[in-house]
């Protein structure tokens, strides 16, 4: 363990001097497809939707019909376990759904917008002049809390419990991610806004992660660490880690960037207003760029027209790590603020796959020539390349695992579900976010960022 500011750390993960975290190990994977720094059109949707399956942790109880009229900002769904933590529209319109699915689990409950929007007024506050429960109860109300996640277990935060500290990871490190930088311009005042009510609920500190040179730097009142490195450094668990590792019994929140943005808006314009910058990427769309819209909007609303083909592609919600498949019709999930649209792949035949020589392929281990080239962008497709066996322990997690944690062993106690090692082994820290690079690397192609998430899940329901 070590003291984060004025020592130095170094061993095989990383070296940490002053507000410096120098991360060694990680894969950056350098795609085609990566989006200029323009506004492009798109993002007007027809329909708008909430996906419980978008937050983990939480019962959704739906307190919304089929009918209602609804203003950006009402309530359409809460927790059951705490149901001061409301789901609420993105826009004005009527509710014209509730989806459900086996045992009559909530799929999506959906908004059909009205041609102006209209939201709940929530007030305008300045958050110098509030105090902690009354920056939360303002949160809640306004259906920002979600955007709150807390570890251990990666799930959103209980609001009866008092962080230590507070996370913000300010840039993306995961391939084709979008730039902060540019989603920044603009919207300073609301991030700063949004710093400033979190540093509210916590006793502790806000440590920022940031790279070399952000404009973020400019911002008051937290602790501005910046981090160096390949992919993940941008993970927020990396960045606890090399920081101020979890202990048990500790609870610590994490907030994406974009949505301190929405949450510093909130206090700043006293609405609840949703809008943000997607970034569309992927070696298989025909128009690159970000595009303004609205959370929860359809898929098709941000890439209709910018794809090359509709029978062969796999359109993802997120990054190409850890984001999930979807289908035009279906919705943005809510913490993403990137599609990528790669080939699926499920139309190629290699002859003798693998085994073949070529120079336009992607190797973590160099079993191709091709990164004798140079910087290269590749194409990579969506097909698994083998089959399923038993988790082979040859240290290749370690190469791009930046944590000081061995994550063979604990992936082995969470498979196993043996909570004492579990818990000695560093399963507080992480999030299956965590193990994307693992699972990308890994010879027996296992699931493991399912894993660490049935892991967590479980942990969760034995230790409440």
């Amino acid at each position: 363990m070590f003291t984060f500011a004025g020592k130095l750390r170094i061993n095989n993960f990383s070296c940490i001097m002053a507000n410096v975290i120098k991360i060694k190990k990680g894969l950056d994977i350098n795609l085609k497809g990566k989006a200029s720094e323009a506004l492009i059109a798109g993002g007007k949707s027809d329909s708008y939707a909430i996906v419980p399956d978008s937050y983990n942790g939480i019962f959704p109880k739906v307190v919304a019909k089929v009918g209602d009229k609804v203003k950006a900002g009402s309530a359409l769904m809460i927790d059951k376990n705490h149901p001061e933590i409301k789901f609420v529209s993105p826009v004005s319109g009527e509710v014209t759904a509730v989806n459900r699915g086996e045992k009559r689990k909530v799929l999506s409950i959906v908004v059909r917008p009205d041609g102006e929007m209209a939201y709940e007024d929530f007030g305008k506050k300045s958050v110098a002049s509030l105090k902690g429960e009354e920056v939360k109860d303002a949160l809640l109300n306004a259906g920002m809390w979600p955007f709150i996640k807390q570890r251990p277990y990666d799930i959103v935060a209980n609001p009866a419990e008092a962080p230590r500290d507070i996370f913000v990871s300010a840039f993306y490190s995961a391939p084709l991610a979008p730039n902060f930088e540019f989603i920044l311009k603009g919207q300073e005042a609301d991030f700063q806004a949004g710093l400033d009510a979190l540093a509210k609920l916590t006793a502790g500190k806000v440590y920022v992660g940031v790279r070399s040179g952000s404009a973020v730097k400019n911002m008051k009142g937290v602790e501005i660490v910046e981090v160096e490195g390949p992919h993940p450094a941008a993970n927020v668990g990396v960045q606890i880690n090399h920081i101020k590792p979890i202990n048990k019994g500790e609870v610590v929140w994490t907030v994406n960037p974009a949505d301190v943005i929405v949450m510093g808006r909130l206090f700043n314009k006293g609405v609840a207003d949703f809008s943000r910058l997607v970034v569309i990427t992927g070696s298989e769309t025909t128009e690159r760029g970000y595009i303004k819209t609205i959370a929860g909007c359809t898929i098709k609303s941000l890439v209709g027209g910018k794809v090359l083909d509709g029978e062969h592609i796999r359109i993802i919600s997120g990054n190409v790590l850890t984001g999930t498949k979807v289908g035009m019709d279906d919705y943005l999930m809510a913490y993403d603020n990137q599609i990528t649209v790669i080939p699926e792949g499920d139309e190629v035949h290699e002859f003798l796959g693998f085994a073949m020589p070529r120079l336009n392929q992607f190797s973590v281990s160099h079993s191709y020539c091709s990164w004798l080239m140079g910087k290269k962008e590749y194409v990579i497709d969506a097909r698994v390349k083998g089959g399923k066996r038993a988790m082979i322990m040859s240290n290749e997690y370690d190469k791009v695992f930046p944590m000081d944690i061995y994550p063979e062993y604990l992936l082995k106690a969470i498979i196993a579900f043996d909570i004492d090692k579990m818990e000695n082994l560093g399963i507080y820290e992480v999030a299956p976010e965590d193990f994307a690079l693992c699972e990308f690397v890994d010879a027996s192609k296992i699931e493991l960022q399912k894993i660490v998430r049935d892991g967590l899940n479980l942990l969760y329901k034995e230790m409440n």
